[in-house]
């Protein structure tokens, strides 16, 4: 079959990922082709999956079916154990078999002294028989709907005594551990003959069989022998699509293929397996979700057993199926801590070699390696005699790579027997302490290893959706495949790692990170280096990790929900394999002083190595790099406390790493990448001097620090080490001169010239405090137009804050400007304060007179409470609504961060808001607002509800939390708005028609939103996968 309906990219993708003829294979398997027939290099032990479909559906036989000629006898009496009416509940375990706890230490010892032998091809054996359908039937299928011959593990209950008899012949031939009769033992891969319910127990039957035959050897030869409870690959796989069409489908997904390998662990283990054997991992993904499933029942329902993992390098590119280097492999399953890690199958002993000296290079576990006997020839058969087999793995031998060899496909009793006295002269392998010692160790396709002299490591940025205002609009777009094209250049930009985040109000983040994370790996180019799964959901996260065939870090987890959340997650994670990051925030919120980073970051420490058992050197700790230059003197020293905590924590924590996400240290000049790229700079070259070792950077956009012009330079020196009190708005000053032409801007004063609104308008904008106080007056003393002092506020002042708010929605204004601004109005509003005051006094005095009294009132323009809700500790922006607020008279409740519905709501009560305004940074918290907004519909409330901070949107706004409460419920871009907004609401007038406008714009934003889902349901393409068939003959 040829590739002709592969696109470009599709070839060069499969081409640079595996071979050729297993690309061939591969597409064969999944596309509807006729004429199918076995390509015999690719195999396995159980030889499980030996029949294909054909375009109508038909089963063809395979034509290649390896014979041994000296096959056992052919015994036709069942095992009592496995007899159809005394059989095993198939899907509920029993009560777990105990074993010797010191099994794992007998082994350990006997790899001390000596080559251990595995066991050869249970299907080459098998196939020896030539057993027809009524064979694999037995008395008990004989009426099942579909073809059973070629289900190897059926045998284990119809044909007992033929695999119990072959157990015996491989242990008799010296074999130190025979495998079950499992290799396609799952429900998954029996699904193929409808016979996924009986998965329990054909694997307990199993055990039982190679257990009897085990005790009955030992009992002979006083031997101590093993039965290795075998897993293998199913038929189905996680990195790759079964569609060249749409890369990103997947026919199983990772929480099934957990479940079907429980199952199949389950019965492998209540029927006396010794080890759990997850082997020919042709796909490291589907071994990962095997040994996650294995970890669990160690964690809940049994007593741990040494693991053994063997992957298949599938020809002389020395890669897997999926990409994976043999190093990038290991790395990638070594968080299970098996026993033994190796080959097996795919290649003969001569082709294995290189391989499997590079898999003892790079691991401190024992090496085992069962390869096939010889290439298949042009038969499908294996031309190596037991002699020439045996002799290759002698010189493994006696070169020191090996400490378990056997065989697989084509391999008899003859040839282990000629294997083990092969290896007998021989030392093993001694395995190495430590490959590399204080190294964290990441892969994707490739390995990465980060050591003490690594130079800092960059993570890509820009597939962000928080962060990257095109890749956000891409992916919302649904234009995944267009979003790829800034992965890749985020990597040859020079990113080491790539991070991806999917936090979006309007997104389904476990949806959008499962497809682009499976586009990715079907790029290689881009999933060649190790991913960054970013969110601040826990689901998200989770979504990544089952797509990740590769060792990632996770961005990131913390102590804010309390140590049982924060030991839950670390477990989980734990179980994937990956590396985290550990934020600097506790059940208090968020640090931000030197000794509190450290402090938080040393309990998360303890907690991940003393009780999850974490390996110090995959924790990597974000002390929080804070936004400095805000005009807020308390941030000051924001930068100066990271990397002081920094050089405490890479003192003190051994094996930890230190990262962080760069842009937020220059958030106050969104808009100015010169500047921002400058600070960055500056920044990481003093920070990575104090033991900074990674951060979330755009790879492309960093200058070397000796390329700053000189003034920025000196500017950002002073901003960072808060040296000069003026810093920032010197910086200001210098960010004028580098806009459009970089010319530096003269002061012009012909705006003294225009109306007073103007001036206002413009001191207000441009930040300028020096005329604000006259030219507020002028305007109180036109009692034309502004008849009351508050008409000053209404009118001028506020239309001029409406300008800032604009222009810092367009980036066109950034952080320290919109402060400025606000302490302007400040100003302003404190000119006219005496006035209202008076003009109070005077209504109150006039009441009096007329026989009213009015309640003492502090509230000046209204009540506000404010809060950054539970599970967010992000408050900057919630600062400056509070600062601007009270700017214009207003009370400003402020709870804080992390503030639960209950305290919100109760507050509000007691302090008779008016308006109640939540704040958030993460996605979370758009999730905690929707809550709020039920719970004040449900107990009553009619105050309007004001939704703000950087995740949230109109959108959002309009669709999910607007819906759940009948009040005025508005989304406020920046904090200059919220003025216009509040006044607006506080003015019963302006109140109707400002909902009049808001809930036409909504329900316009409601209707397009539903209308694009619509739209997007129908366009999506109508297609029958055909999942992939792969034909493993042992």
């Amino acid at each position: 079959m040829g590739l002709g309906n592969l696109s470009t990219r599709q070839k060069v993708a499969l081409a640079m990922t595996v071979p050729t003829s297993f690309v061939l294979l591969y597409l064969l398997f999944r596309r509807r082709s006729q004429g199918a027939k076995q390509l015999g290099n690719v195999t396995g032990r159980g030889a499980e999956m030996n029949q294909i479909q054909n375009e109508d559906g038909q089963k063809l036989k395979n034509n290649g079916d390896v014979v041994n000629k000296s096959s056992p006898e052919d015994t036709e009496k069942h095992d009592a154990k496995c007899l159809p009416e005394q059989r095993v509940t198939e899907t509920v375990s029993q009560k777990p078999i105990q074993r010797k706890s010191d099994v794992a230490a007998e082994i350990k010892k006997t790899l001390k002294e000596r080559i251990m032998i595995m066991d050869g091809g249970m299907g080459t054996m098998i196939q020896g028989h030539k057993f027809d359908e009524a064979a694999f039937r037995g008395e008990e299928f004989k009426d099942h709907s579909k073809p059973l011959k070629g289900n190897n593990d059926l045998l284990s209950l119809t044909k007992p005594e033929v695999i119990y008899q072959i157990h015996k012949d491989y242990l008799e031939a010296g074999a130190d551990f025979v495998e079950t009769n499992t290799f396609s033992g799952t429900s998954i891969a029996q699904a193929d003959y409808a016979m996924e319910h009986l998965a329990y127990r054909l694997n307990k039957c199993s055990a039982e069989l190679a257990r009897r035959a085990v005790d009955d050897v030992t009992r002979e030869t006083g031997v101590k022998r093993y039965v290795a409870g075998a897993l293998g690959p199913t038929n189905r796989t996680l990195s790759i699509s079964p569609s060249v069409e749409q890369p990103e489908y997947r026919n199983i997904t990772f929480d099934e293929l957990v479940k079907a390998y429980q199952e199949q662990a389950r019965g492998l283990l209540d029927g006396g397996s010794d080890i759990l054997m997850v082997e020919t991992i042709f796909d490291t993904l589907n071994s990962k979700a095997a040994l996650y499933a294995i970890q669990e029942l160690f964690e809940t329902d049994y007593q741990e057993v040494p693991v053994f993992v063997s992957g298949t390098i599938v020809d002389k590119s020395g890669r897997t199926l999926s990409g994976q280097t043999g190093d990038a492999f290991v790395v990638s399953v070594s968080h299970a801590r098996p026993i033994c890690l190796g080959l097996n199958c795919a290649l003969g002993a001569t082709e294995m070699r290189p391989f499997i000296e590079n898999i003892g290079l790079n691991t401190s576990a024992y090496v085992l390696c069962y390869p096939n006997a010889g290439l298949p020839n042009t038969f499908g058969d294996y031309d190596e005699t037991p002699e020439m087999m045996a002799g290759h793995l002698s010189g493994f031998a006696r070169d020191g790579l090996v400490n378990i060899v056997g065989g697989c496909c084509g391999t008899t009793p003859t040839h282990i027997r000629a294997i083990a006295e092969a290896v007998k002269p021989f030392k093993p392998r001694i395995p190495p302490a430590d490959i590399h010692p204080e190294a964290m160790m990441l892969s994707g396709l490739e390995p990465m290893i980060v050591g003490k002299h690594t130079l800092f490591v960059n993570i890509g940025e820009r597939c962000n959706v928080a962060g990257s205002r095109k890749f956000a609009k891409l992916i919302t777009n649904g234009q995944y495949e267009e979003a790829l094209s800034i992965a890749k250049a985020q990597v040859e930009a020079g990113a080491q790692v790539l991070d991806i985040n999917m936090d979006e109000g309007m997104l389904d983040g476990v949806k959008a990170m499962t497809k682009f994370v499976n586009l990715v790996s079907s790029e290689p180019d881009i999933c060649k280096v190790p991913l960054c799964i970013d969110s601040s959901k826990f689901a998200v996260i989770e979504a990544g990790l089952k797509c990740t065939q590769g060792k990632c870090i996770v961005n990131s987890i913390s102590l804010k929900e309390g140590e049982e959340d924060f030991l839950k997650k670390a477990q989980t994670i734990k179980r994937h394999g990956a590396a985290v990051v550990v934020m600097a925030f506790d059940e208090t919120g968020q640090a931000t002083e030197s000794d509190r980073k450290v402090e938080i970051c040393t309990r998360s420490y303890n907690l991940l190595v003393h009780k999850v058992g974490f390996n110090p050197n995959d924790i990597i700790f974000d002390p929080n790099i804070l936004t400095i230059a805000t005009g807020m003197e308390e941030h000051n020293e924001y930068g100066i406390n990271f990397i002081e905590a920094t050089k405490m924590i890479k003192s003190t924590l051994p094996g930890a790493r230190i990262s962080g996400g760069l842009s937020n240290l220059s958030f106050s000049f969104r808009g100015k990448g010169v500047i921002r790229e400058a600070m960055h700079s500056v920044f990481l070259y003093h920070a990575i001097k104090a033991g900074m070792d990674m951060g979330i950077v755009n790879a492309g956009a960093l200058p070397l620090y000796d390329d700053i012009d000189p003034k920025l330079l000196r500017l950002c020196e002073d901003l960072l080490w808060n040296k000069d009190p003026e810093a920032t708005e010197k910086l200001l000053e210098f960010a004028e001169t580098v806009g459009k032409g970089g010319k530096k801007a003269t002061e012009d004063l012909s705006w003294r010239n225009e109306s007073v609104e103007s001036r206002l308008a413009h001191s207000l904008v441009k930040g300028i405090d020096k005329f604000v106080v006259e030219d507020t007056e002028e305007a109180r003393q036109n009692t034309d137009l502004y008849p009351r002092p508050l008409n000053v506020i209404e009118g001028p002042l506020m239309k001029g804050m409406s300008v800032v708010g604009d222009l810092f929605g367009a980036g066109k204004m950034f952080l320290p400007q919109v402060i400025k601004s606000a302490r302007v109005m400040k100003k302003a509003v404190g000119h006219l304060l005496p006035f209202l005051e008076k003009e109070k006094q005077e209504r109150r005095e006039q009441a009096l007179l007329d026989g009213i009294v009015l309640e003492e009132d502090d509230a000046g323009s209204g009540t506000v409470v404010i809060a950054t809700v539970k599970g967010d500790v992000h408050d900057i922006g919630k600062n400056i609504v509070a600062v601007v607020l009270g700017c214009n008279n207003y009370k400003v409740i402020d709870l804080g961060v992390m503030t639960p519905c209950d305290k919100i709501l109760q507050t509000a009560i007691e302090q008779k808001a008016d308006i109640v305004g939540l704040s958030g940074l993460i996605t979370p918290s758009l999730d905690e607002m929707i809550h709020v907004a039920k719970e004040m519909e449900r107990l009553g409330f009619k105050l309007p509800l004001l939704i703000g901070g950087a995740t949230t949107s109109k959108t959002h706004t309009a669709v999910k939390i607007a819906p759940c409460y009948s009040q005025p419920t508005i989304h406020v871009l920046d904090a200059s708005k919220s003025v216009v907004v509040c006044s607006s609401l506080m003015d019963e007038g302006q109140k109707e028609e400002l909902m009049e406008d808001i809930n036409e714009e909504y329900d316009e934003i409601r209707e397009e939103h539903y209308d694009s889902l619509k739209v997007c349901k129908h366009s999506l393409m109508v297609w029958e996968p055909m999942h992939p068939v792969f034909i493993f003959d042992g």
